[in-house]
């Protein structure tokens, strides 16, 4: 009978993050895609604009797929989704720290050197994501999913974990630093940019505040899910469990298409009287202050 409840209880608990899962993923979507048809499907299309969409549609695809995947009651199938959940969120996270190096790559004014350090450090970055997906995510020694059956016509899949939270603490430590060093790289330049504002006497300009602000965020988003998927291997409450699952699967998913979106919207405000070509997306340079007149930079 205990565990006969104990299923009944992670079942329960299985639904109830189901569901939120789709409502909140769907409430954001129907929120922002008035937006979205306004700054990407009736504009002309830029690397910002892929980047987005890549963001966009993986994350909704990836949530949908946490989701469902308890609907499935043959364990092959759902293994076969939790791989591809766990591939997906990996490949999610590698679009964000692209979006991330991009807008870098604008900010230090297209510096040819900034943006093939950042790609260069970057690839052992993909390449471990690659590492941990294989050694820790595929291998059933270390981690299995079974049916478990509740009564006849009440099945559901879970997830065993084998292994302690140990190596993926330690296969999380060089992305945090390298994350680290993206927002060390983003405050530097906005320290910079403070700094010459100050001495001309001129308000610092609102997008490279707002591009540094969603670095920050971007970090402590990335750092969050790092330190969430390590201790996933720990044995949790199944409650503590669900939780981190549904912070996970939605707060990153959320967040990122939703700071892109935000940044042509104030943009969309803005009396912009030059527009350049040097960039593309969406960014106001201010002029000298003589002129005080902002210059769009679309690639952000």
């Amino acid at each position: 009978m205990p565990g006969l409840e104990e299923s009944l209880y992670a079942l329960e608990w299985n639904n109830i993050v189901s569901v939120a899962i789709i409502t909140l993923i769907s409430y954001e979507y129907m929120l922002q895609f008035g937006k979205e048809v306004t700054f990407v499907w009736e504009r002309q299309w830029s690397v910002m604009t892929y980047l987005y969409l890549a963001v966009r549609y993986l994350g909704i695809v990836h949530a949908m797929y946490v989701a469902v995947i308890v609907s499935f009651r043959r364990c092959f199938v759902c293994y076969g989704m939790f791989l591809f959940m766990k591939w997906s969120f990996s490949a999610y996270i590698c679009l964000a720290e692209v979006i991330l190096i991009w807008r870098l790559y604008v900010l230090y004014n297209q510096s040819k050197l900034i943006l093939y350090v950042l790609l260069g450090l970057f690839l052992p970055i993909v390449a471990l994501y690659i590492w941990v997906n294989i050694f820790l995510w595929s291998r059933p020694s270390a981690i299995s999913v079974q049916e478990i059956i509740i009564t006849p016509n009440i099945k559901y899949c879970t997830t065993f974990y084998h292994i302690g939270p140990m190596p993926a603490l330690y296969a999380s430590i060089p992305v945090i630093c390298y994350d680290i060093f993206l927002v060390v790289l983003a405050i530097a330049v906005l320290v910079k940019h403070l700094k010459e504002r100050k001495g001309l006497k001129m308000k610092p300009n609102t997008y490279v505040v707002m591009i540094v602000q969603y670095h920050v965020i971007y970090f402590v988003l990335n750092l969050a899910s790092h330190i969430f998927m390590a201790i996933l291997w720990a044995h949790l409450s199944t409650a503590v469990r669900y939780l981190v699952l549904l912070f996970k699967n939605t707060a990153p998913l959320i967040i990122a298409p939703r700071l892109i979106i935000s940044i042509w919207d104030t943009h969309a405000n803005e009396n912009c009287v030059h527009v350049s070509t040097t960039f593309e997306d969406c960014v106001c340079w201010t002029s000298p202050p003589e002129l005080e007149q902002p210059e769009i930079s679309s690639r952000v």
